[in-house]
């Protein structure tokens, strides 16, 4: 599949994810299937299943072996796509969620497959696929037409994109594109819109946009949904699951001695495998995996130290590692962003940074191994979809229930939600901390949308004015306010006042259930307070709120049950300590884990190791295998914290009754 194709002509075999696992055995084992538009295709099937945590320890033609060794049902086997002659891979809606991780589609790239039919792409994975030269459609006459023989025109898998999008899978990918735009062969197209009204993220991209490539000018007078372009960065950033596959493209695709532009607004972080040693499996370390791990932070060090970017590592006090200094999203809030930044990260959750009134979002490898030379990302300006929560939260419920409550509505589980802006307003959001406000533009992503954003205000201003160099003043004029009349793909009203305590049973974080709707109780191995999302100075706060009372009761932590409580960042550390809060903890039965990501991808403790173990936690997402073969429940902290003391999951509110919500 070479640059400026202009047609191209599958002959391999199709392979039909299907729900049905001895019909998905058949095929791996050579039976080919007939399209059938009845078929009961996967949905859902998240990045995760394509290439675990465990595989995205390589980052070279190795994924090839692995490709979908993680998918459900555990029927795919090491080799099994690569050796099954398969050139198409078939599924159902959302193909593609959760993480950002491009080793997802390079698995199936390096597997022999050339093209993906899917009933919905996920944003990220399918630009992903198009930075890498992996085809993709959600129109399913494509695959009458392989069945023909038919040499089909590149234009057929351009319907629908952006120019640049459109160029980029003509070239055969986005380093092949921009060598070709370089060498003027090709430019993006002119922004011609006129002025307008325009939301938070429409203005923020309008202020960054590329106006003249030659001068380096920045900003057009309005932007409107789908026009694409190229955007100034103000932050760049990776971690060490990504860095060493971004930097391997970014020497190949440039030199060995190509430098990063403006490596000040460059940062690298070890946040996401500082642990993995806890719990790395006998079979993995025989496979040779835990060297192989050690790996990605060594390259990561040597690139950044050989870039002269910042590097944020492991921390030592007192002779012995205490963690991470923070994991990346919970230290962009802290040091790095600010309002009306543009931030990109290689990870799917950088829309948190959107809790400061920034346009942040995540991207792979290749896309950042491109900022890193042009400090610019390519853009396709999305539609926002409006939510105005108003209403006063129940004790003991929290902004991990309102986003479970949101995640569960149609507009998401349809997949109409993918590739939008959520962005968040009114008097309920008003209300929150900065920490609660991060969980809602955390979990963005969870609805397949493009990023979170809540406007900038004197919370925001208060919470930087001592982390910022610049003044109040100078803050509060950073601050982009949407337009009274700016356009919204769609609205939603929320009313909170009589929202309850909500969980998201296994496999999905859009499936959302209040808890009173559980029906049988539902027994706990293992409960998970950590992450992200579920790590922040505000979550410890909730885990106190909930064990203290447990106490005073004269009740801790069941004896069957694992609690684990992980810190997101030093200063959150500092904070739970500085609060009591680390004897109050320890005091209840919890195990402390320091600063890092961890279970939330199966790298540190709270882990499950067996199918039948169940695992309330904080995190943000539960697909498949995510956190180990158990099942995983999505909770708020309040609601993690009261089921590790029940044994079995539990509303708080019994136990927090007259306890005010953060």
């Amino acid at each position: 599949m070479s640059s400026n194709r202009e047609s191209v002509r599958i002959q391999g075999r199709v392979l039909y994810l299907t729900k049905d696992p001895d019909l998905l055995r058949r095929q791996l084992d050579g039976e080919d299937l007939v399209w059938d538009a009845s078929m009961d295709l996967i949905d859902n099937i998240s990045t995760d299943e394509l290439t675990p945590c465990w595989v995205c320890y390589y980052y070279d033609e190795t994924l090839a072996e692995y490709c979908l060794v993680g998918l459900r049902g555990g029927v795919v086997k090491h080799m099994d796509i690569k050796n099954g002659g398969f050139e198409v891979i078939v599924s159902g809606l959302s193909k593609g969620c959760g993480s950002s991780r491009e080793t997802a589609p390079f698995s199936e790239l390096t597997a022999g497959i050339k093209l993906v039919v899917a009933k919905s792409i996920e944003k990220i994975y399918g630009q992903n696929s198009q930075n890498i030269g992996l085809l993709t459609t959600t129109d399913f006459s494509v695959l009458d037409r392989i069945a023909k023989g038919e040499e089909i025109p590149i234009d057929f898998f351009t319907e629908g994109l952006d120019p640049i999008s459109a160029d980029i899978v003509r070239h055969g990918g986005l380093f092949a594109y921009n060598k070709a735009r370089m060498a003027g062969e090709v430019s993006p197209p002119e922004i011609t819109t006129a002025k307008r009204p325009m939301t938070i993220c429409e203005k923020i991209i309008a202020s960054h946009a590329i106006a003249d490539a030659k001068s380096g000018k920045l900003g057009v007078e309005a932007v409107k949904p789908g026009d694409a372009l190229f955007a100034r960065t103000s932050v760049r950033f990776s971690h060490e699951y990504v860095t060493p596959m971004a930097d391997a493209l970014f020497r190949s695709g440039l030199d060995e001695e190509a430098k990063v532009k403006d490596p000040e607004s460059v940062f690298t972080f070890r946040d996401h495998l500082t642990f993995l040693d806890r719990v790395m499996s006998p079979e993995h370390i025989k496979m040779g995996l835990r060297e192989q791990a050690a790996s990605l932070k060594a390259v990561q060090e040597d690139f950044s130290k050989r870039q002269g970017v910042k590097l944020y590592g492991e921390v030592e006090r007192d002779g012995k590692t205490v963690g991470s200094e923070a994991i990346c999203h919970n230290k962009v809030i802290e040091e790095l962003a600010g309002p009306g930044n543009l931030v990109l990260g290689t990870d799917s959750h950088t829309c948190m940074g959107g809790v400061l009134g920034c346009f942040a979002f995540g991207v792979g490898s290749t896309d950042m191994a491109n900022a890193w030379f042009t400090k610019d990302v390519r853009v396709r300006v999305p539609e926002t979809v409006r939510f105005e929560l108003t209403g006063e939260l129940k004790p003991g419920v929290s902004a991990k229930d309102v986003m479970l409550h949101l995640l569960s509505f149609a507009f998401f589980k349809s997949g109409e939600g993918i590739g939008k802006v959520m962005e968040f307003s009114g008097s309920a959001v008003r209300g929150m901390s900065v920490d609660e406000r991060a969980t809602l533009t955390n979990m963005a992503v969870e609805a397949g949308g493009f990023t979170g954003i809540v406007e900038a205000d004197e919370v925001v201003v208060e919470y930087l004015k001592d982390r910022r160099p610049q003044s109040v003043e100078e803050l509060r004029a950073r601050i982009v306010t949407s337009d009274p009349d700016a356009h919204y793909y769609k609205s939603f009203t929320v009313d909170l006042s009589e929202l309850e305590p909500m969980v998201a049973t296994p496999g999905d974080p859009r499936n959302g259930v209040a808890i009173s709707e559980l029906g049988d109780r539902v027994k706990i191995d293992i409960a998970y307070g950590g992450s992200c999302t579920g790590g922040k100075k505000a979550d410890t706060d909730m885990y106190a709120a909930v064990l203290r009372r447990a106490m005073e009761d004269g009740n801790k932590v069941a004896d069957e049950v694992k609690l684990y409580i992980q810190f997101g960042s030093q200063e959150i550390r500092d904070y739970a300590i500085e609060m009591g809060y680390v004897e109050l903890f320890e005091k209840a039965g919890a195990e402390l884990i320091d600063p890092s990501c961890g279970a939330c991808i199966k790298a540190g403790p709270g882990v499950s190791d067996k199918a039948e173990q169940v695992t309330i936690s904080a995190i943000n997402r539960n697909f498949p295998g995510r956190s180990g073969p158990g099942q995983v429940y999505l909770a708020s902290p309040y609601t993690v914290a009261a089921s590790a003391v029940a044994g079995y999951i539990v509303a708080p509110e019994t136990v927090l009754e007259g306890v005010a919500s953060a």
